[in-house]
């Protein structure tokens, strides 16, 4: 099964978690009726996975992916993970660091995979 990998998504939901393990923001009223939208799933989760675990399909997909996003969005991902103690927990198991970290993807049962690849 190849999964959607959602790189700048996962820097958002890594950023938000860390800022909000740090400091809550007061609420602010609305200004106007909220507009219904379609909120991605917190997340519940981590898992590692390495891109080697991955079958060849879905390992092209993470190459390709990784490329795209750049190494600037690459080490802001890898902050975020840094500043997040469930995410480096889940990587230290696994025996990895943010620095390993190449994509990420989310499910909808809040389970953030973080993809790794040893030989970065």
């Amino acid at each position: 099964m190849l999964k959607a990998i959602m790189l700048a998504a996962s820097i958002t939901f890594i950023s938000v978690l860390a800022a909000n393990a740090q400091e809550t923001p007061a609420p602010q009223p609305p200004k106007q009726a909220p507009v219904a939208t379609h909120e991605a799933p917190k997340i519940q989760r981590f898992d590692v996975v390495d891109v080697s675990e991955l079958p060849r399909a879905a390992q092209k997909h993470v190459e390709q992916i990784a490329a795209q996003a750049g190494e600037a969005n690459l080490q802001q991902l890898r902050t975020g993970i840094d500043a997040t103690p469930e995410a480096k927990a889940a990587l230290d198991a696994k025996g990895a660091t943010s620095a390993h970290v190449v994509g990420t993807s989310m499910v909808t049962d809040g389970t953030l995979t973080l993809i790794t690849k040893k030989n970065t």
